[in-house]
C-alpha cells in the first residue's frame, strides 16, 4: 500500500573521495510502499549514494533521516537494525558457503528460531529454487540463482526499506524478466529503492524516477512523466 509517509529522506548529501566530489548535494525522499528508481550511466555516483545511505561511505555534508531519525553517522549494523537492507552490486554472496548458510548470514540479527523459520519459509516461497538448492555451495549457482540468493539474503533481515543496487547486472534478458516479476511482487510488501542501468526494467516497476549524472540529480519525476521525455532518456540514459 503506497502512502505519503516518508521513510527515507536525504537532504543535500555530498560524498568526496579525496578531492573528487562523487555525490554533490543530492536530495531525495522515499515514501512508504513506493518503488523509487535511481537511473544513470556507469560512474554517475549511484552506488556511492547507496553506500552513503548504508553508512558504508562517510558523507562530507548533508543529512540522512530514516523514519524521522538522523542516521547520517550510524554505523552500517545500526542502519540494518533500523530496518534498511542493501542487496549490493554484483551480489557479493559467500561462494564457499551453502545457500542455507548464506541465508542464515542475512538473519544474523534474528534471535528466535521460530522467527528465523518464518523468514526462511517466506524466502523459499518467493524463490523455490533456493529451497531446492539449499545444501549446495553458492559457487555452484547460475548468475540468476546467485541474484535470487542475494535478494533472499537481504529479505532475511525483514527490512522495511530494501535497496537493490544493479540487480540485473550481468544477467541474461530472460532472467532479468523473471527477477523483475519477483521485484514487482515484493513491492506490494516492502518499500524499494532501486538503482539500475537497465532503464526498461526499472521503468516497469518504479513509481518515481531520479536520474543522476556526474554525482548530481538532473531529473526527478513519475514514470509516466519521464517516459514522455525522450530527450532526457536519450541524453542521460541512451534510451
Amino acid at each position: 500500500m503506497k502512502g505519503t509517509h516518508t521513510i527515507l529522506e536525504c537532504d543535500n548529501i555530498s560524498v568526496n573521495y579525496g578531492k573528487f566530489n562523487a555525490v554533490k548535494d543530492v536530495s531525495l525522499s522515499v515514501n512508504e510502499g513506493e518503488v523509487v528508481g535511481i537511473l544513470g550511466p556507469n560512474g554517475a555516483g549511484k552506488t556511492t549514494l547507496v553506500k552513503a545511505i548504508m553508512g558504508l561511505q562517510k558523507c562530507s555534508s548533508g543529512s540522512i533521516k530514516y523514519e524521522g531519525t538522523e542516521i547520517t553517522e550510524f554505523p552500517p549494523h545500526r542502519i540494518v537494525e533500523s530496518g534498511i537492507t542493501l542487496v549490493p552490486e554484483r551480489r557479493r554472496i559467500f561462494s564457499d558457503m551453502t545457500v542455507l548458510e548464506n541465508l542464515e548470514m542475512g538473519a544474523y540479527l534474528v534471535k528466535e528460531k521460530a522467527e528465523f523459520r518464518k523468514r526462511l519459509d517466506y524466502v523459499f516461497k518467493i524463490f523455490p529454487r533456493l529451497k531446492e538448492r539449499k545444501g549446495q555451495l553458492a559457487s555452484t549457482l547460475s548468475g540468476g540463482e546467485g541474484q535470487m540468493l542475494a535478494v533472499g539474503r537481504g529479505l532475511m533481515s525483514n527490512p522495511k526499506l530494501l535497496i537493490l543496487d544493479e540487480p540485473s547486472l550481468g544477467l541474461a534478458p530472460i532472467i532479468v524478466k523473471e527477477l523483475y516479476r519477483t521485484i514487482n511482487g515484493l513491492s506490494k510488501t516492502v518499500t524499494i529503492l532501486l538503482v539500475e542501468q537497465n532503464v526498461r526494467a526499472a521503468l516497469g516497476v518504479s513509481d518515481r524516477i531520479l536520474i543522476i549524472n556526474n554525482g548530481e540529480i538532473v531529473y526527478k519525476g513519475t514514470v509516466k512523466d519521464v517516459t514522455k521525455r525522450k530527450d532526457i532518456l536519450r541524453l542521460y540514459l541512451g534510451a
